[in-house]
């Protein structure tokens, strides 16, 4: 069976991946193996590069048979982190998602050897978390046992092209439009609890650039 170690941003990526990503895998003979970033019984967050330099090169170094890629929100990712002032300057959330996993590989490159680096898949998620929520909005109002709010956040989802679309301000990040209506919203919880009722396959139907994070590491079997 083929390792796949992910770096996760917080506990809600971390749970995610072990609870309703890691069961897509198994019958592909990939197995999905999660943590946050820093040392253990760190609870994650503060993603800076030092820091996932360290967790990278362990993971890659000491299992050669594995593959590594991380599981961070554009939107937390620190000001000083590779690539994310040049993503400021591009237009698309592709192109943004695309300058910093760019910028990240060749920071990595300077830094380790190149078989290594071939087992490194990096990845952002555009904005955060959240956004994949927005791939169903009525079952994301279930979720969260607020059906009432199904209409306002199918609102919100049909002002941008896709959930990954939706903007990483202060005020307008996916979580909190969700905060702003619903105030009680606790992301390791309730978060979990919408993404299970969306499901993996309507989320990756509907976030395009997290389908293919996906469909990459699908391939490593194949």
């Amino acid at each position: 069976m083929r390792r796949v170690y992910i770096i996760c941003e917080g506990q809600t990526e971390e749970t995610f991946i072990e609870e309703l990503l890691s069961e897509q895998f198994v019958s592909k003979d990939i197995h999905l193996v999660p943590s946050l970033v820093g040392k253990p019984g760190h609870k994650g967050g503060n993603i800076k590069v030092e820091r996932l330099f360290t967790d990278i090169r362990a993971r890659l170094l000491k299992d050669t048979s594995s593959f590594c890629t991380t599981f961070f929100d554009f939107y937390a990712l620190p000001e000083d982190f590779p690539g994310k002032k040049e993503a400021a300057k591009k237009s698309s959330v592709a192109e943004k998602a695309a300058c910093v996993q760019y910028s990240l590989t060749n920071w990595l490159k300077g830094r380790l050897e190149s078989e290594p680096m071939l087992r490194f898949i990096p990845y952002v998620q555009m904005y955060e978390f959240e956004g994949l929520l927005f791939s169903d909005p009525e079952k994301l109002a279930q979720g969260i046992h607020k059906p009432e709010l199904a209409v306002r956040f199918a609102s919100i989802r049909e002002q941008f092209s896709t959930p990954e679309s939706i903007n990483n301000d202060y005020e307008t990040a996916p979580s909190k439009r969700i905060e702003q209506l619903c105030p009680k919203y606790v992301k390791p919880t309730d978060g979990l609890l919408a993404a299970s009722a969306i499901g993996i396959d309507a989320i990756r139907r509907e976030c395009a650039l997290f389908n293919k994070w996906l469909n990459r590491i699908e391939t490593l079997c194949s």
